[in-house]
């Protein structure tokens, strides 16, 4: 898996000790009373930095490292955009459902209704969506590699929708809370006839990158 953005290894959080129970539940906790109307502005994004900043510097976890650097870079510039913020709301409402002590916590969801066997994919012309947390990076440095290919981004699932790319960070129990919405319609337009392709991150990388 290509991770330019090098966001496990750099992470001043990481290393290999396995993640604590109290400290992830309480993320958790955190992650869910923020998400929990549906919205996240800048000063809940802001404590949610800060607070990891407080409890967790201690953890290794990688999704606890992607966590906190989607936030770190996503109030770099001093304002969490609308973009952002909706992002980042799609990323909480998944660690929330984070099986907290699990032996592994970052793995490639293989349960999903992808489209099998993996399409040929094209970037030319072709609309591209992005759902769940991406390993390469934040959604926007993904975008711009299909845009920088003569590809266009869609604003939602549509029937002018060629691909829907779903993020390979993920786990089961997330997997049926929260990636929801956009993969269920996705699949209802399929099922109608719709060329529409439901594609993992893994087969868009290896496209991409070889």
């Amino acid at each position: 898996m290509v991770d330019l953005h090098q966001e496990f290894q750099n992470s001043r959080f990481f290393h290999e000790a396995r993640i604590d129970r109290r400290s992830a539940d309480a993320l958790a906790g955190v992650a869910a009373g923020l998400a929990a109307d549906g919205k996240i502005n800048q000063q809940e994004a802001e404590f949610l930095k800060t607070w990891i900043e407080t409890h967790l510097v201690h953890l290794g976890d990688p999704v606890v490292n992607i966590l906190y650097k989607r936030l770190g870079g996503m109030l770099s510039d001093g304002v969490l955009d609308a973009d952002e913020s909706v992002e980042l709301l799609e990323i909480l409402h998944q660690f929330a459902g984070l099986p907290v002590g699990a032996a592994r916590t970052f793995s490639v969801p293989n349960s999903l209704p992808l489209d099998s066997p993996a399409p040929y994919l094209d970037c030319a012309d072709r609309v591209f969506l992005f759902t769940g947390v991406m390993a390469y990076g934040p959604r926007k440095a993904c975008e711009s590699l299909i845009v920088e290919r003569g590809g266009m981004i869609g604003a939602g699932v549509s029937k002018k929708i060629h691909y829907l790319v779903i993020g390979s960070i993920g786990n089961e129990q997330w997997l049926h809370s929260s990636y929801g919405t956009k993969i269920k319609k996705a699949v209802e337009l399929r099922d109608s006839g719709v060329p529409i392709a439901i594609i993992s991150e893994d087969h868009w990388q290896k496209v991409l990158f070889g």
